[in-house]
């Protein structure tokens, strides 16, 4: 069984509201050195019967899980 997790976040470009939201909050919390803020998510899970967990987590990425227009990804599978 792998541990599969998958990072997406926006490509550059991409305008990042949430991201442009955590700034200013940062910011007017004091920490005026805070630039550039961008979310993401990740996503966790376990997958078992693959024989190259990497290549199908790859798949769910492009078919699910990451909008490959606006968004890039990162695998990691253990």
């Amino acid at each position: 069984m792998a541990k599969i997790k998958v990072h997406v976040f926006l490509k550059p470009g991409v305008l990042d509201v949430q991201g442009k939201a955590v700034e200013g909050a940062l910011q007017g919390l004091g920490w005026s050195g805070v630039s550039n803020a961008r979310v993401g998510k990740l996503i966790e899970f376990d997958l078992a019967g693959a024989e190259d967990p990497q290549a199908e987590a790859k798949k769910m990425c492009e078919q699910l899980l990451a909008n490959t227009v606006i968004e890039s990804y990162r695998i990691e599978a253990t």
